[in-house]
């Protein structure tokens, strides 16, 4: 259990140095540019929640809806190793669920990577597809989806 348990909120710009420490510790292989870093912590209608303890961010998720198809995607998930299995990882994953405003939401992870694939699994996501060679090692994505059924604005 945390001694100060993790607080959750809206990330913003100012994240931008915690958020690519987070990447790198997190994805040593896949951590994204700093271009990306600053878009996904800017672009409008992405939601990007932090999670914080101690007023250090040690968590982050980041979704969006893709309006045609109204799919919604966790495009990354990220918790610190030294916080992992404390539940921040589905803290961060419930919330940003419900800020997502799709029937249907998707996300990829590498095939080895069981501690989240357990995650999303336990969660009610379901494995749908595998996008071959996806990581830059050339390592499968499989991608998950979970069905919300939420109609909002009713």
């Amino acid at each position: 259990m945390l001694a100060q348990p993790a607080t959750i909120e809206t990330a913003t710009w100012r994240d931008l140095n915690a958020l690519r420490h987070l990447e790198q510790v997190c994805f040593p292989l896949d951590s994204w540019p700093l271009l990306d870093l600053i878009g996904v912590l800017t672009f409008p209608g992405v939601i990007r929640l932090k999670a914080s303890v101690d007023n250090t961010m040690v968590g982050f998720i980041a979704g969006d809806v893709r309006d045609k198809k109204r799919l919604g995607w966790i495009t990354t998930l990220a918790v610190l190793p030294q916080y992992q299995g404390r539940g921040i990882g589905r803290m961060l994953l419930e919330e940003c669920e419900k800020l997502i405003d799709a029937p249907v939401i998707r996300r990829n992870v590498r095939i080895s990577n069981k501690t989240a694939i357990n995650l999303y699994r336990h969660c009610g996501y379901e494995q749908v597809s595998i996008w071959p060679g996806y990581y830059h090692d050339g390592e499968d994505a499989f991608i998950l989806e979970k069905k919300v059924y939420i109609i909002r604005g009713v």
